[in-house]
C-alpha cells in the first residue's frame, strides 16, 4: 500500500501565512507598547484615549536610573544651567538629581541570579540526565516521575517553609540562596528535557569511543555532549526564562542585597504616583540580556525542538 502526499495549495498558503503574521503582530503588540510607553512622558503615558503619536522623550530613563527631590526656584537659579542632558530632563520637572537609583544594582543581581542558576542547573541536569539514560537505575521510574513531580506544586504551597529554612540557614537575601532554590525548581525541567535529547543519541557511539580506549568519562566529555548540545542549548534557554521572570520566591526571600528586577520594577514610584514611563523603560531593559541569549542560541533551539523528528 502507497500514500502519497500532496502539496497544500497556493489558496491554504496564503490563508496559513496570514494566520501566521496575525498571530505575531497579536503577540508583539504589547511588547511595541511597553517600548513605546518607556519614550512617554508621564502625562502622554496616562493619556486617554492613549497616544500612539507623541513627542518622545528620556524621562522615563532618566527617572529610572536616578533618585529625584523637589527643589524651590531660588534652588535651580543658585545651582546655575544644567550641565548634562539628562540634569536639563530633571531640571525641567523642577528637581534636582540627588543619586542613582537602586535599578542597576537589581538588574545585576538578575543577572547574577538567572545565569548562575541556569549554569548550575545544566551541569547537575546534564550528569542526572545522562545517568538516567544509559544507567539502570533503581525505581527509575518512580524517581524521575518524583522529580516531575516537583514542579506541579506553586510556588505558595513551599514558600513559607522554604522562608523558615533559609531563615535558619542564613540564606535569606543571598544570592546564593537564590542561585540554590532557581536550580532546584529548574532541575526537574532540565532532567526531563535533557533526557529526552540524550535518549535519542546512539549509544553505539560511545561503545565505539569505549572499545577504541575512552573512559567513561571521556566517552561522554567528547561523545555525548557535543551531539547533545543542542538539547542543552534549548534547555537553558527555558531555565533562564524562569529564573529571569519569577517573582513570587524574589518577594518573599529578598528584599534588599539579593532583590532582583521583578520585584524592584513595580516600585517605581514617580511625583504624582506611579511613574509608567520609568516602568516600562525598566522592563524594557529588562528584556535585552534574554533577548540576547536567545537571538545568540536561536540555531541550537531551532534545532534542539526538532531533534528526534528524524534522527534514528
Amino acid at each position: 500500500m502507497s500514500f502519497s502526499v500532496t502539496a497544500p495549495s497556493s489558496r491554504t498558503k496564503w490563508f496559513a501565512g496570514i494566520l501566521v503574521v496575525g498571530y505575531a503582530i497579536i503577540t508583539i503588540l504589547p511588547l511595541l507598547w511597553i517600548i513605546a510607553t518607556g519614550f512617554k512622558s508621564p502625562s502622554d503615558a496616562i493619556a486617554y484615549p492613549p497616544k500612539i503619536v507623541f513627542e518622545p522623550t528620556l524621562e522615563g530613563y532618566v527617572n529610572l536610573f536616578t533618585t529625584r527631590s523637589r527643589a524651590t526656584e531660588e534652588t535651580l537659579e543658585a545651582m546655575g544651567p544644567p550641565t548634562t542632558w539628562y540634569d536639563r530632563i530633571v531640571r525641567d520637572q523642577n528637581m534636582i538629581i540627588s543619586g542613582p537609583s537602586r535599578y542597576g544594582e537589581r538588574f545585576v543581581n538578575s543577572v547574577i541570579i538567572g545565569f548562575g542558576s541556569t549554569f548550575l542547573c545544566m551541569i547537575l541536569g546534564t550528569a542526572a540526565a545522562y545517568a538516567f539514560s544509559r544507567f539502570k537505575v533503581p525505581l527509575k521510574d518512580d524517581l524521575l516521575f518524583f522529580i516531575l513531580s516537583t514542579r506541579m506544586m506553586p510556588p505558595i504551597a513551599v514558600a513559607i517553609p522554604i522562608f523558615l529554612m533559609f531563615r535558619n540557614l542564613g540564606l535569606n537575601d543571598t544570592h546564593l540562596g537564590m542561585i540554590l532554590l532557581y536550580t532546584a525548581v529548574n532541575l526537574s525541567l532540565s532532567v526531563w528535557l535533557l533526557k529526552g535529547f540524550i535518549d535519542e543519541i546512539p549509544v553505539e557511539y560511545e561503545e565505539a569511543a569505549l572499545i577504541d580506549g575512552y573512559t567513561r568519562f571521556q566517552a561522554f566529555y567528547k561523545v555525548v555532549l557535543p551531539q547533545a548540545a543542542t538539547g542543552i542549548a534549548s534547555t537553558a534557554i527555558f531555565c533562564l526564562i524562569f529564573a529571569w521572570n519569577e517573582y513570587a520566591f524574589a518577594v518573599l526571600l529578598t528584599s534588599g542585597n539579593a532583590q532582583t528586577a521583578p520585584p524592584f520594577i513595580p516600585t517605581i514610584i514617580g511625583v504624582s504616583g506611579k511613574d509608567w514611563p520609568a516602568v516600562a523603560a525598566g522592563a524594557t531593559i529588562f528584556l535585552v540580556p534574554v533577548m540576547v541569549f536567545t537571538i545568540l542560541l536561536r540555531k541550537h533551539l531551532l534545532r534542539g525542538i526538532t531533534f528526534g523528528a528524524v534522527r534514528k
